[in-house]
């Protein structure tokens, strides 16, 4: 049978440039939240506390939050090849450095700096995606590029826990061997991201003349399309009121996936396991997020809806905690850790498909970082406070409970987001018909 031009560009596009962000997504994920399997040990090593613990591992996003919307706008005036390098590059250095951590403060300074390097990326890349694939394969697109995340931690706890292992290994901790070994592909694939990425759609030698020809086509029809209702400006991106109720929406889902990524592996020692069975048990629900994550997204897609694909997901991982915070057995824990991670992760596309649909331009760029950059302090939040509660009851559950709450908040911003946007498009029919 005879591809159309649509699948054979689609084709191509997606094999050269998706495997690759994911494998730069896998190295930003597993540098962003090693920290957890590192606390296994390194806490005791160096004396912190659950709380000093927890505002350590969340301030790397006050310093992801300060340096967002600087970092995504420099992207989209000097092109992506040139800034996501410079940000692996930096990031890799930085989390190799936080094997010799000795004290709170140089905790604390590196893990600010490693959010500061790494500040960019994930939006880059979202935005990225935006000037190579049409609006109707976005989420599904970018379900496989985020899918890298739950794979991460899938793959990486294992590995993070076989690192351990080498303690003592000529004079150093187990932790830190894990830091440095974690971080040398981050500076590799900086390196080969000169050679491999393309910028823009007109300067992929690697398309024949009529596939660029048609796909820079087919975007610029988009765009066409969207040039009435759009928003071009930096500033109409930064303060749009969606762009800031999204962002709202992501601080729960952050709040969420950062809970899981810091905390979940000293949630399962606590059921009195070894290190290596914590990495094992930890890689399980992030399997199965994989496969919730892509199935979501394909079939909001295929609806093209995408509020309720979010609220459902978001109400999901919100029971999930609940049940996290309610049980004490392996089989209730790992359960309801796969719950959490399956919503978590399956809210994550058809969020992230909805900025680009009313933002174009640097507007996009901005209000995208904005998003990220706001959501993101969730991050901070979430391990933060589960640090605070347990160290001031002994136990995860209200920090737990708490991070449901949020993410019931995220789904009922949603609500109001969908509810707001259907008496716009409402009003807006009214006064053309009346013309």
């Amino acid at each position: 049978m005879t591809c159309t031009i649509e699948q054979r560009v689609m084709r191509k596009i997606t094999l050269r440039i998706v495997p690759f962000i994911m494998l730069l997504y896998f190295i930003a994920f597993l540098d962003r939240v090693n920290i957890g399997f590192a606390a296994l040990t390194m806490n005791a090593d160096l004396g912190f506390s659950p709380a000093v613990f927890g505002f350590g591992a969340g301030i790397f996003f006050l310093g992801y939050f300060l340096f967002e919307v600087p970092s995504n706008l420099i992207l989209h005036k000097v092109g992506a090849r040139i800034w996501i390098a410079r940000v692996m590059i930096t990031w890799g250095l930085v989390s190799g450095g936080m094997a010799f951590v000795q004290s709170t403060t140089s905790f604390y300074s590196l893990r600010f700096l490693l959010g500061v390097a790494e500040a960019g990326f994930f939006p880059g890349i979202i935005l990225y995606l935006s000037y190579w694939f049409p609006a109707q394969k976005r989420a599904q697109v970018t379900a496989i590029f985020m899918a890298a995340a739950p794979i991460s931690t899938a793959l990486g706890s294992p590995i993070s826990a076989a690192l351990l292992e080498m303690h003592g290994m000529m004079g150093f901790a187990g932790w830190q061997w894990m830091f440095v070994l974690e971080a040398v592909p981050a500076v590799i694939l900086g390196v080969v991201v000169l050679f491999w990425l393309t910028d823009r759609p007109e300067k992929a030698k690697w398309l024949s003349e009529e596939e660029r020809g048609w796909l820079i086509a087919t975007l610029q029809r988009e765009q066409a399309a969207k040039q009435a209702t759009a928003q071009h400006s930096v500033w109409k991106g930064l303060l749009d009121k969606r762009v800031l109720a999204l962002s709202l929406v992501y601080f729960g889902t952050s709040a969420g996936l950062y809970t899981l990524g810091i905390w979940s592996p000293q949630i399962i020692k606590t059921l009195g396991v070894s290190s290596m069975t914590v990495g094992l048990l930890n890689a399980i629900p992030a399997v199965m997020a994989v496969v919730a994550m892509v199935l979501w997204a394909r079939h909001s897609d295929k609806t093209s809806e995408r509020s309720w694909h979010v609220i459902a997901a978001c109400i999901v991982a919100a029971a999930g905690l609940f049940m996290a915070g309610s049980t004490a057995s392996i089989v209730g824990v790992i359960l309801a850790l796969t719950i959490v991670n399956c919503g978590i992760s399956a809210s994550k596309p058809p969020l992230w498909s909805m900025p680009t649909l009313f933002l174009s331009g640097s507007a996009a760029a901005a209000g995208i970082a904005t998003i990220n950059s706001l959501g993101n302090l969730g991050g901070f939040v979430g391990p933060f406070m589960i640090g605070l509660i347990k160290q001031q009851t002994g136990s995860y559950t209200w920090g737990l409970w708490f991070v449901a709450g949020l993410l019931i908040l995220s789904s009922l911003v949603v609500l109001w987001l969908s509810a707001s946007s259907r008496k716009a498009q409402a009003h807006d029919s009214l006064i053309q018909s009346k013309h």
